[in-house]
Order: structure tokens, then C-alpha cells, then sequence
């Protein structure tokens, strides 16, 4: 894998990756993935950290058509023009400011299937501040799915510490996810280790803190 991918990476074509005339910054692979998982679950409510210019945004707004059912709100820092979509929101801010994360309680009600996407700064203590802040939205048996886990490791080392090592911090205090490595079953991805699925509402070190409180 790592050799493909870093002559992929270098190649320059993953940035020259388009659906329907947009430009998405994501493996094809990764993107069949993201097909099967949304037909799996047929989510309520997508949050997408990291919009850049909308290309997978829509994407996804095309898989809820399909489905029939979905919606996207979606975050970035940076303003610019990008596709219009009915069940598409684009929020503008910090994905971990407060104003940003009180606006996407929002969109969520309880009763909804909620799928959580991280991509935006994929520095490690960036990475990990949305991880502990998103991952309370996403319900049993969905995702909260850190993309581009190859940035400091296999592809752009200078970049390190990257979302590898946010999801390794994460995952010893947050039991409730695991790595659900069958979302790599194609033997190539932006994410390895980054499917998370969430198996239990809370973590087993929560519930032994109530316990003993």
C-alpha cells in the first residue's frame, strides 16, 4: 500500500479528482466506501468538518437522492463559492468553536442517525480537539470517520503529527469506537485506521467513573 500511495499522492491525481465537474480530494476507493456505508445506514444527518471547494459535499447530497433520505451540514473556515444543493448547509467558522458546534446541535435531533466526517486541519492536536468534540453526535452503530490518516505517515511526512496520531490518543479513552477495518477492504486508503464505529453509547471508563462517584 504504501508504495502506491505515495505514487499516487505524487502523481498529483488525487487532486485532479472530479464528480459531476466538482473537484473532490478523496480515493475512489474511500468514496465506494462512503457509498456503501450511506446505503448502510441511511443517515439523517451528515457534519462534514472540511468543506473545501463542495466536491464531496455533493457527492454525498447525491447518495442521500438515491437513498432518499439525508442531510449535509457542512463547515469550512474559508468562504468561496461552491454547489448548491437542497440538502446541503454550509456553515462558515472554526469547526471547534463553540458558535460552530452549538449550530450543528441544531440539525441534530435525538431521534436521528447522525455520521460525522473530519476533514479539515489534519494537524494531530486540531484532529483530536474535533474528535472530542463531534464525536457525541454520532449515534450506535454509525461513524465518525477521520479522513486523510496518511498525511505524517505514509504521504507527507514533514506534515507529522498528523490524524493518525489524534486517533490512537483518542481511542484508549473512547472505547465506545473502534477501528472497523472491513471500510478497508480494498487494501488502499486515505484512512487507514479512520472508520470509526461507535458500539456503545458511552465509553467503559465513563461508566466505571459513575460507578465509583
Amino acid at each position: 500500500m504504501k508504495s502506491f500511495c505515495n505514487r499516487f499522492v505524487s502523481s498529483g491525481v488525487w487532486a485532479e479528482t472530479y464528480w459531476l465537474g466538482h473537484r473532490i480530494l478523496k480515493c475512489p476507493f474511500d468514496l465506494f466506501i462512503y457509498q456503501e456505508i450511506l446505503f448502510e445506514l441511511k443517515p439523517d444527518v451528515i457534519v462534514e468538518c472540511g468543506t473545501n471547494a463542495g466536491g464531496s459535499t455533493l457527492y454525498l447530497a447525491h447518495l442521500c437522492d438515491l437513498i432518499g433520505k439525508g442531510k449535509i451540514v457542512s463547515i469550512d473556515i474559508e468562504e468561496m463559492d461552491r454547489p448548491k444543493h437542497d440538502r446541503i448547509t454550509y456553515l462558515l467558522g472554526d469547526t471547534t468553536s463553540s458558535e460552530i458546534v452549538d449550530q450543528v446541535k441544531d440539525f441534530v435531533s435525538g431521534h436521528d442517525t447522525v455520521l460525522v466526517i473530519l476533514d479539515s486541519d489534519h494537524t494531530e492536536p486540531h484532529v483530536l480537539k474535533e474528535m472530542d468534540l463531534y464525536h457525541r453526535f454520532v449515534t450506535v452503530g454509525s461513524y465518525m470517520i477521520v479522513e486523510d490518516s496518511i498525511i505524517g505517515e505514509i504521504v507527507f511526512p514533514q506534515l507529522a503529527p498528523g490524524p493518525l496520531g489524534a486517533i490512537r490518543k483518542f481511542l484508549p479513552e473512547n472505547d465506545q469506537f473502534i477501528v472497523d477495518e472491513s471500510r478497508e477492504k480494498y487494501h488502499f486508503t486515505f484512512n487507514p485506521e479512520g472508520y470509526l464505529l461507535k458500539i456503545a453509547e458511552q465509553s467503559s471508563k465513563k461508566i466505571e467513573s459513575e460507578k465509583d462517584s
